[in-house]
């Protein structure tokens, strides 16, 4: 019996399965997810937001301290600089603006994630050192992709799909002039690190590294060594942070993150 006649077709089907497999699979990835979710925030953008007033850059890491920190999407304008991080997740989300994690419900699954707005912090103070700005001129912005349904009352800069738009655009009190607005532009397009694999890849090196409880730690004001202390009192008691050694001298504090 000739048995390549009954196997050839199922070697034709594998031949285009495994690629289509292997496709989903990347699909449904972290990665993949995070970067489709910046492309629809790219697209949505491009389609509301006027380029000449509203000068913008994505995918900006800048230099930090202890290491860097990347930014998904900067928009530069006469209103104000909005700093806007992207969540492409789906399912039923809950947290409040001062929880440290907030939480995905997706079907029977529970995930935990950092909250965005603290996430979205570090990314302020690193532009305001870049750029030399006051910080009541930095405005966080989170927007959620994907299908996703708050179930707790989130602040007004946590918004969904092209909810974005209307926020940026409820600044309407110029603070800068159009001078100052390229200057800053230029500033951090010549301030920024090459956005390339290379770079990511340092980038995770970097995150992966602060999240270490073993890996040492310099503080970026005295050069002291920072270690992981606890709050004792309060209502953040319980939650660790990196503390200098040298406190009370120096009261240099790190989130974990």
């Amino acid at each position: 019996m000739d048995y390549s006649v009954i196997l050839q077709p199922v070697i034709n089907s594998m031949i285009w399965l495994l690629p289509a497999m292997l496709l989903i699979g990347l699909l449904k990835s972290p990665w993949a997810k995070g970067q489709i979710g910046e492309l629809l925030v790219r697209l949505f953008a491009h389609w509301q937001l006027d380029k000449q007033t509203y000068r913008r850059l994505h995918n900006v890491t800048l230099n930090t301290p202890d290491g860097t920190t990347q930014i998904d999407h900067v928009f530069l304008s006469p209103y104000g600089i909005f700093v806007l991080e992207t969540k492409n997740m789906s399912g039923w989300i809950f947290g409040s603006e001062k929880q440290a994690q907030w939480t995905q419900k997706l079907y029977k699954r529970t995930f935990k994630f950092q909250n965005p707005l603290r996430q979205n912090y570090k990314h302020l103070k690193a532009l305001e050192a870049t750029l030399g700005v006051s910080p009541e001129h930095l405005h966080s912005v989170i927007t959620f992709v994907g299908g996703s349904t708050f179930k707790t009352e989130v602040p007004a800069n946590v918004t969904q799909g092209i909810g974005f738009i209307r926020y940026i655009q409820s600044f309407q009190q110029p603070v800068f002039s159009e001078a100052e607005v390229v200057a800053m532009l230029y500033a951090l397009q010549t301030g920024r690190r090459a956005p390339t694999l290379a770079t990511h890849r340092e980038h995770v090196q970097n995150l992966k590294r602060r999240s270490d409880p073993t890996a040492e730690r310099q503080c970026p004001k005295c050069g002291s060594a920072l270690l992981i202390r606890t709050v004792k009192t309060g209502p953040k008691a319980g939650q660790q942070f990196w503390g200098c050694s040298e406190f009370p001298k120096c009261r240099t504090m790190q989130s974990l993150r």
